[in-house]
């Protein structure tokens, strides 16, 4: 008659083996889901964000110093990107625009989308006067045109980095407003909203518990689109004169400073229009690719 207890030699052997390791988490697994564009253009967003971060720092010379070239200078060995009217390095002047086009234009989407956020989820989470009130106070901000709003503000308070990033973010808070308002009451009417309401959540609690992480991904796709969005208005100021202001200068103001050489196809008002175009592009690619969205295709079909 066979035992029914097992052998003590194989109970000790397992007892005394190791516990099987963890599975390690590769850091890399996040950027599965982008695909070639989406890889492309993360890493022209990261190369423009490390320029405006560090590159005037890594630079060996000064774009502001008076330039020593000839102007309008083409690429060369000395000049990889030709020189400006003034005979300054193109290069050093992109890396060092970048701090302002980039620094400027995230600054006042991170103020647009965090404000417009902020108020969906009160909007959404509070009284219907609350809802109704803000909503008809940014409906009175979206139907003034947004380049003539940017131009009134500049006009009464002059054009400074400050101001232009409150302008900017001004004018794009009731965009964000919208699409957060639309997402979070759609959110507010589910089920475990109204259980938390029920148990005696108060407004802060559904605002911040309830309604924000299941928004957060839209808001962010949003975040990239009022960033190009923000980009375009501040190059186009920049453009006009009404800008960035001298002796700083963004790309925007590059190309109206260079706009000389057009004619004769220079180096010196093409880069700075590349360095824009490259940024947008760049952003587009990246919402498009954002991990989640090719699974919720899946989903749909």
């Amino acid at each position: 008659m066979e035992s029914s207890t097992s052998s003590p030699v194989l109970n000790a052997a397992t007892q005394t083996l190791p516990p099987s390791p963890a599975p390690r988490r590769n850091p890399l697994r996040g950027l599965a889901g982008f695909g070639p564009s989406g890889l492309l253009g993360l890493a022209v967003l990261l190369f423009w964000v490390l320029a405006a971060a560090f590159g005037p720092w890594l630079l060996s010379f000064s774009a502001a110093a008076a330039g020593t070239s000839n102007v309008f200078a083409p690429v060369s060995a000395a000049h990889w990107l030709g020189t400006d009217y003034l005979g300054r390095d193109m290069l050093a002047l992109v890396i060092e625009g970048a701090r302002y086009t980039v620094g400027v234009a995230l600054l006042a989407t991170l103020l647009a989308s965090g404000t417009g956020t902020t108020l969906a989820l009160l909007a959404a989470a509070g009284s219907r006067w609350t809802d109704a009130t803000l909503s008809r106070c940014l409906d009175t901000l979206t139907a003034i045109p947004s380049k003539m709003f940017a131009l009134i503000m500049v006009a009464g308070f002059g054009s400074s980095v400050p101001m232009l990033v409150v302008t900017a973010a001004i004018i794009y808070v009731p965009g964000a407003f919208r699409i957060a308002r639309s997402l979070a009451v759609n959110i507010n009417a589910l089920d475990y909203v109204t259980v938390a309401r029920t148990r005696g959540e108060g407004t802060l609690y559904i605002m911040l518990r309830e309604i924000l992480p299941n928004i957060v991904g839209p808001m962010l796709a949003d975040l990239g689109l009022r960033f190009v969005y923000i980009v375009l208005l501040l190059a186009s100021l920049s453009f006009l004169g009404l800008g960035i202001q001298p002796p700083a200068a963004d790309w925007g103001s590059l190309v109206r400073e260079n706009i000389g050489a057009l004619a004769m196809g220079g180096a010196s008002v093409i880069v700075p229009a590349l360095a824009i175009a490259s940024l947008t592009i760049a952003v587009n690619l990246v919402i498009d690719n954002l991990p989640g969205r090719q699974a919720r295709e899946r989903g749909a079909r």
